[in-house]
Order: C-alpha cells, then structure tokens, then sequence
C-alpha cells in the first residue's frame, strides 16, 4: 500500500542525503519525494512517497525520528488530508491535432504554458487520479516530454 509521510526537519545541508539514505540503506523505495522550506525557512517539509506493510511503514517511521535533524514525522495516510501534484506535458500538437488536445487540455483545467508551431506544454495540478488520466489521454497524441514534481500533502483543518 502506499504511503505519504510528511517530514519535518531542520533545514541544513545533508539533512535530505541522510533520509534518502536511510531509505536506500534498508532497501526502502521512495516512490517520490518533495522537498521545500515551511513559513519558518530554518524549517523544510518532505513529503515522501513510499510503499510497504505496517510494519515496513512503522520501520520506516522509527528510522526517521531517530535522525538527528527530524523534528516531525507524520503518516498522512490514514488522517484526513488534501494532496497535489503539478505536472508539465509537452505534446506534438500540429495543425488540426491542436484543437483536440486544447479541449482536453480545457476539460481537465490545464494551462497552456508554452506554444510553439510543433508542440503545445500544458501544466496540470491534482490529484493522482487526474494526472494519470490526463496522460492517458494525451498518449495518442504523442507525450513528447513529461515532468510531474511529486505529491505534495498537508493535513485538512487546524
């Protein structure tokens, strides 16, 4: 099952080459990984993405409350939370092929960030579910490039 983990941890050099390594020490997957500064900027927030069992989850958890320079970890998992995900498509779009991708592009709320005579980059935020269905769409008019950033996740409320 997967997993979203939010990390608070002190914002200083190395502190990302030591959680990324304490996933690859113990043969850990991250599925994806997002990395930013908090409104306090001596704080960042990591939100991993990982896959395991509970007991592969709770390791995981105990692993990184004992790095030094965490100061939270939460399992978003199970708790009521909202996630996101910005993706940019870069698609050949030529002539009438232009018009097609612009309506799915418009359906699933995509802005046009780039246009060029050859290929339209769209941007996409959501969920899981909507990114992959917007490239599932978007394969048959040949994907020439795509860059997702990873989930993000913060808690619902207070």
């Amino acid at each position: 099952m997967k997993h979203t983990i939010s990390v608070l941890v002190e914002n200083r050099f190395g502190v990302l080459a030591r959680v990324a390594g304490l996933f690859s020490g113990r043969g850990y997957n991250i599925d994806s990984l997002c990395v930013g500064e908090t409104v306090d900027p001596s704080i960042s927030r990591m939100t991993i993405v990982t896959h395991g069992d509970d007991r592969v989850i709770e390791q995981i958890e105990k692993q990184l409350n004992r790095l030094i320079d965490v100061i939270r970890v939460n399992d978003l998992t199970q708790e009521d939370h909202v996630e996101r995900e910005l993706v940019l498509i870069k698609v050949k779009a030529e002539n009438e092929k232009r018009r097609d991708v612009m309506e799915i592009a418009n359906i699933f709320r995509a802005k046009v960030v780039d246009v060029n005579p050859k290929t339209l980059t769209l941007e996409i935020t959501g969920d899981e579910e909507k990114i992959n269905a917007i490239i599932e769409l978007l394969k048959p008019y040949n994907i020439k490039e795509l860059v997702r950033t990873g989930k993000i996740a913060i808690t619902r409320g207070e």
